[in-house]
């Protein structure tokens, strides 16, 4: 049954709706198995699975066969938990218009017709076939391990050429990789290469910078290519990352995380010509982190819905992924004040702790929140946050110092901050009657009244 699965994502959606509790209605006879999925939308998902003639119908929006509702129904039906009965209407409709399966005989081959009984009347056109739904995503496949073989390829070219190779420093060697990338269908891998080469002598540390991105590039070019031998969720991470999307809907069907979010901090950045605002949650009862992401064209106003230090009672649902932080945001059940006396810091070890989990989760990760009760000291030329477990740097030349000294006064304080490979970069600082936004904006003309 896995095996019909039509990627490995698909298995990890459909494992928290393979519960009873979500069903309605379930049944099964020696031809199928139905039941009705209880999800994000306001009428269940009429689903039903012909487990002999292996064909899926289901009400739901996704376009991916089967969808993760007929994978659950399946695995409820495997683990002997559904049970035998009758089945309703739309099961019996759908079932009655399939072929039997026992019936299939070979095609008949037509004698062409003589002069004396060619018929009058124009033959009917030939019946179009239905298009294989799996070709498309079978050709994506192929293109994107074409696509992570020739990076693999260019990395080992330039291992073995050096970083010294003067290639290196021409844009357009980074920039023919990333179109070619693009090509193949793996955009993700294309954006980190073409940050990658703003990193070429931008600091006398950019070689040992270089090289670290090098290998995290090896890293996700060879798994992208054994998806199928990595576990679910380590598989959806890879995919996302190489540049797989995943649909809205397919996420919005998935199971709620419900709890009050507090909103720890805003973060802004530009890749090309988009602006990209990243907002940090983390629920006040469960304590887990989670991202709302949002995209303007350069020039326009982001998502400003949710204000930091704002806390909203609402259903998250989770993108697939080991780590799975990156949420959509559904319904609202409403909003109340932040109670600053729930918060809880980390100290700098325990945050350490938490970011180094996060690493052997998804080691290519990027960025990764923390809130810790710490003070900002300096040592030499380079900001840290520091209290008596440890200290742990500032990225170099980050805004919002000033503002960080103002407000502690030297003294430990709650700060929700993003750790990154260069450092932590702080975004909002906790007081105790109101929250001091110090996150990046993409705006330039504001990076320039900050400094």
């Amino acid at each position: 049954m896995l095996a019909l699965a039509p990627k490995p994502s698909s298995v990890t959606a459909a494992q928290p709706l393979a519960v009873p509790t979500r069903w309605a209605g379930t049944g099964c006879d020696a031809r199928a198995v139905w039941g009705r999925c209880t999800g994000g939308s306001a009428e269940p998902y009429e689903c039903v699975v012909d487990h002999v003639g292996v064909a899926f119908k289901c009400s739901c929006p996704s376009r991916i066969f089967p969808c993760k509702h007929a994978l659950a129904l399946l695995l409820l039906w495997a683990r002997g938990q559904v049970p035998s009965g009758d089945p309703p209407g739309f099961a019996t409709t759908w079932v009655a218009n399939r072929p039997d399966p026992a019936s299939k005989a070979p095609p008949q081959v037509a004698a062409a017709p003589t002069p004396d009984t060619a018929p009058h009347k124009e033959s009917a056109p030939a019946p179009v076939p239905e298009r294989d739904p799996t070709t498309t995503r079978d050709d994506r496949v192929a293109r994107m391990a074409a696509g992570l073989a020739e990076l693999d390829r260019w990395l080992e070219d330039r291992v073995r050429t050096g970083l010294g190779d003067p290639v290196l420093a021409q844009y357009a060697t980074w920039d023919e990789l990333a179109a070619r990338l693009v090509d193949a269908q793996v955009g993700g891998l294309a954006n980190r290469v073409r940050r990658l080469a703003g990193m070429v002598g931008a600091h006398p540390d950019w070689h040992q910078h270089v090289l670290a991105e090098l290998g995290t590039l090896h890293l996700l070019a060879s798994a992208g290519r054994q998806l199928g031998s990595l576990s679910p969720k380590l598989a959806d991470s890879v995919a996302a990352t190489i540049g797989w999307q995943v649909r809205q809907a397919d996420v919005m069907a998935g199971v709620p995380h419900t709890d009050h979010w507090a909103v720890m901090g805003r973060s802004d950045t530009r890749e090309d010509r988009i602006e990209v605002r990243r907002i940090w949650l983390r629920g006040m009862r469960s304590g887990d982190w989670a991202m709302a992401l949002s995209f303007a064209a350069y020039g326009q106003s982001l998502d400003a819905t949710l204000p930091v230090g704002s806390v909203v009672h609402a259903d998250l649902f989770r993108y697939p992924g080991a780590l799975g932080l990156r949420v959509l945001l559904g319904l609202r059940h409403g909003e109340l004040a932040f109670d600053g006396d729930a918060l809880v810091a980390s100290s700098v070890a325990e945050a350490c702790a938490q970011v180094g989990a996060a690493i052997a989760a998804e080691p290519w990760i990027e960025r990764y929140p923390v809130c810790v009760l710490a003070a900002p000291a300096r040592r030499g030329n380079r900001w840290f946050l520091t209290d008596g477990t440890g200290s742990v740097p500032l990225v170099e030349g980050v805004v919002g110092i000033g503002a960080l000294l103002a407000c502690s006064g030297g003294q430990s304080i709650a700060i929700t901050a993003e750790w990154t490979p260069y450092g932590l970069v702080p975004l909002t600082v906790h007081l105790a009657d109101r929250v001091v936004d110090v996150g990046p904006t993409a705006d330039p003309s504001f990076l320039a009244a900050s400094a």
